[in-house]
Formats: structure tokens, sequence, C-alpha cells
């Protein structure tokens, strides 16, 4: 059984940080990781995601904020944000995505609160 377990959400004033992180279980090889997230009556927005081959990709807004990295010996991926505003409040969500079968495993996501 395949489990996606983030940790490193919390309350941050604007222009702190945050380091996010999620390790996946049950699961052989991995093509993509990356973060999700969703603010309260908005759609949920990729943030940033990394492919086995390193391969970044992000959300604009978090360009030269965000730092996405992965350890794939541990099945494991870390959000590193920085400066953060109160527009990156929401809840972030990490997922998997199985390189054999193509499936996506998300986590049950970790809420990020940054007060102004």
């Amino acid at each position: 059984q395949v489990q996606v377990v983030e940790s490193g959400g919390g309350l941050v004033q604007a222009g702190g940080s945050l380091r996010l992180s999620c390790a996946a279980s049950g699961i052989v090889a991995i093509t993509a990781m990356g973060w999700y997230r969703q603010a309260p009556g908005k759609q949920r927005e990729l943030v940033a995601r990394i492919f086995s081959d390193g391969t970044t990709n992000y959300l604009d807004s978090v360009k030269d904020r965000f730092t996405i990295s992965r350890d794939n010996a541990m099945n494991t991926v870390f959000l590193q944000m920085n400066t953060l505003k109160p527009e990156d409040t929401a809840a972030y969500f990490c997922y998997v995505r199985a390189l054999r079968t193509g499936m996506a495993y998300w986590g049950q996501g970790t809420q990020v609160t940054v007060s102004s």
C-alpha cells in the first residue's frame, strides 16, 4: 500500500521561511514528485515538481523564493519556501507519480499560513 506523508507546515510571518517534507512508502519507482496548493475558494495549483532526472518546474509566483529537491534513495521530496507572502497561505499537498503505472498518489495536506 502506497503512503504519502507530509510534514512541516505551520504559521509564519511574512518574509519568513518554512520547509515542507514529504515521504512516500510502498512504491518502487517514482517519476515525478511535487507540491500543489489550494487556498479557500481557489483552484488547486501546481507549485513545484521535480522529475527523477532532476528537472524542475515552478509556479511563476514562487520562482526565486521556493526550491524543490528530492532524495531518490529515500523517496522523499522537500520544498524550501523563503520570503513567504500572505498569498502563499494555502493547504499544500504532496504527490508522487509511479513510474510503472503513471498513477499519482497524494498526501493528506499540510497547512501553511503566512501572516502579514
